[in-house]
């Protein structure tokens, strides 16, 4: 990956409390796990980032490599990388992602 596609990533992560690197966008998804990630953050009602990894051949690759993690969607909140579609289905019905937003002062729904 080079500088330019690793600056570009940090600066999504930098720049947004809530950022998803995911496929498609969050209002016309192109794949069911990049929805469900969508579709979790959209119940909670947090502000999010996405950014479109298929717009970009270089980023949908960089990202991969950027996180050490195979798949999108992938999701970082407040510069963290906390992981892909069933990690955080798992957290979200555990209850362990509001826990986070507790943690890292985000707003969502109660």
């Amino acid at each position: 990956m080079d500088d330019k596609v690793k600056n570009l990533i940090q600066n999504h992560i930098d720049n947004n409390e809530i950022c998803l690197f995911m496929k498609g966008t969050p209002d016309a998804p192109q794949c069911g796990f990049s929805m469900a990630v969508t579709n979790i953050l959209k119940i909670l009602e947090v502000n999010f980032k996405a950014i479109n990894v298929l717009e970009d051949q270089t980023l949908r690759e960089g990202i991969k490599v950027f996180s050490d993690w195979p798949t999108i969607p992938q999701l970082y909140i407040k510069k963290e990388f906390v992981g892909g579609c069933d990690i955080i289905k798992e957290m979200y019905e555990s209850g362990e992602i509001k826990k986070v937003f507790d943690d890292k002062g985000i707003n969502y729904k109660k």
